[in-house]
């Protein structure tokens, strides 16, 4: 157990301090939600938060005006403003249905049958850290193969962060995609 009755070491190794300390240069004025909550959250919803995200809320910051994305970081189990009220609940102990790019809008299907494909998409396997604004959001993957990535899901399509999927030569991870921000580099710099 930790110096704060935390026992997430059992659920994994903790963070790397590199990792967080650009969390903490980048959320100073932060207000974390403890370690209490953020155990609750997870028995509330089945899982274990993927470091280094999951000390970065109990002991950092639990969301931020301040980007990433460019609307603010949403505080734990939170959606964006945006989100709208049709849109479906967030599922995260389901599994994260994909492990590769998918540009859904590129599909020639009918819309009834491709629906069912993308509730899952946005849905299970994932919370949403925030967004980008239209209906752009990015969403940490906390279940399956890509558990601790970030993904942007929109409209159009889904893709994973990070340069060994391309697109971009930040480091896949919350850690690295907040890193990408800090250092003011557009999402898709490798295109």
């Amino acid at each position: 157990m930790s110096e704060h009755g935390d026992t997430h070491l059992s659920h994994g190794h903790r963070p790397a301090s590199a990792d967080l300390a650009t969390l903490r240069s980048a959320f100073e004025s932060g207000t974390p939600l403890g370690w209490p909550a953020v155990h609750a959250f997870e028995e509330q919803h089945g899982i274990v938060l993927p470091e280094p995200y999951r000390t970065f809320v109990a002991e950092i910051a639990d969301g931020a005006s301040e980007g990433p994305p460019d609307y603010g970081l949403v505080e734990l189990g939170k959606i964006p403003l945006d989100w709208g009220p049709n849109q479906p609940i967030q599922e995260p102990a389901k599994p994260f249905p994909l492990t590769e790019s998918w540009v859904w809008e590129a599909e020639d299907w009918p819309y009834e049958e491709l629906a069912p494909l993308l509730e899952p998409v946005h849905r299970h396997g994932s919370i949403v850290l925030g967004t980008d604004g239209c209906a752009m959001y990015w969403h940490l993957i906390v279940t399956g193969p890509h558990r601790g990535h970030v993904w942007n899901i929109s409209g159009e399509g889904a893709s994973p962060f990070g340069a060994e999927f391309g697109y971009t030569t930040g480091r896949s991870g919350f850690a690295g995609w907040v890193q990408h921000w800090v250092e003011d580099k557009d999402w898709y710099d490798n295109l």
